[in-house]
């Protein structure tokens, strides 16, 4: 189930995905995403990720869950306040890491569905949908939320399929003849639109691309991409030239946001959750009201409408 694509509700704990794992870690357990990220998005699997997991022990690791598939058989991992649900065509399976002295761990196979869930998600945020990446969660679930199929309605009787009679007009009278009207297109549902709002009250738009930096450069992207460039003042240079990028999510309203490799770093502040640095080069999704801290009193607000 790992290398399906999942949906989640963003939180305060780490979310590692790849092809042959999933990693969630407390946000205690931030000095670990780096590796672990390194070997999930390498494509190791259980025995990697769990090797590194414990090097140093369990006394300074309250709580991590870890998730692999191979061969049709899911193995979970669980310590501390988590807990698993695994969905086989057969049983539901519960597995929760509390109150274990080292883990928890299941195998199963035929797994058909899975949710873990590892805190409480900020009141006002929904699912997002995700492939293989790094987030900040409260709650997975694979497959994605809206693949769930929804309550069977109840068959209707026969007496509802009953056509009901023609309703007569009051009075004779010749029908009207509509005038012709000119052919309209159907009116559409506006998408969302993503911009980013700068110190000077100014608005970008990310409907592609953004790089932000105290003088960007487009060459550090690939020539299709054309991004749009904006410079921020930094009078102590504090803000690297090309700090960081900004570009559309794979759904409409949302946008993901890169370190550049900043000399200074990036720190993020989403709403309801505590400020985190960014790695530089790992994508991170932002949230409606999230904002970006460049640095030499520079921050940028994600701003969705």
């Amino acid at each position: 189930m790992t290398g399906a694509v999942r949906s989640y509700r963003p939180g305060a704990w780490f979310g590692v995905f790849g092809e042959h794992a999933t990693v969630l870690l407390p946000p205690t357990e931030k000095a670990r995403v780096p590796a672990v990220w390194a070997l999930v998005d390498d494509g190791d699997g259980f025995d990697e990720v769990l090797d590194v997991l414990i090097a140093d022990g369990l006394r300074d690791l309250p709580g991590f869950v870890l998730v692999s598939e191979t061969a049709g058989e899911t193995r979970v991992v669980i310590r501390g306040a988590a807990r698993a649900t695994l969905a086989t065509a057969a049983e539901e399976v519960t597995v929760e890491g509390t109150g274990a002295t080292t883990w928890v761990e299941r195998a199963l196979r035929g797994v058909t569905g899975l949710r873990i869930e590892v805190g409480e998600a900020h009141p006002e945020s929904g699912w997002l949908d995700l492939g293989d990446g790094l987030v900040r969660v409260s709650e997975v679930v694979e497959p994605v939320v809206a693949d769930e199929l929804p309550a069977a309605e109840p068959e209707a009787d026969e007496a509802s399929l009953v056509e009901p009679p023609p309703v007569e007009p009051a009075y004779d009278e010749e029908p009207a003849t509509p005038e012709p009207t000119a052919p309209t297109e159907a009116v559409g549902v506006e998408p969302l639109v993503v911009s980013l709002l700068l110190p000077t009250g100014e608005t970008v738009e990310v409907d592609r691309p953004v790089l932000v930096g105290r003088a960007p450069d487009a060459s550090r992207l690939g020539e299709e991409d054309d991004p749009r460039l904006v410079t921020v003042p930094s009078p102590d240079r504090e803000i690297s030239a090309t700090h960081l990028e900004v570009r559309p999510g794979e759904d409409p309203g949302s946008a993901v946001v890169t370190d550049l490799g900043s000399t200074n770093g990036s720190v993020l502040v989403q709403p309801g959750m505590p400020p985190e640095e960014l790695q530089p080069g790992v994508a991170v999704p932002l949230l409606p009201g999230a904002v970006l801290d460049l640095g030499d009193g520079v921050a940028v607000e994600v701003v969705v409408s």
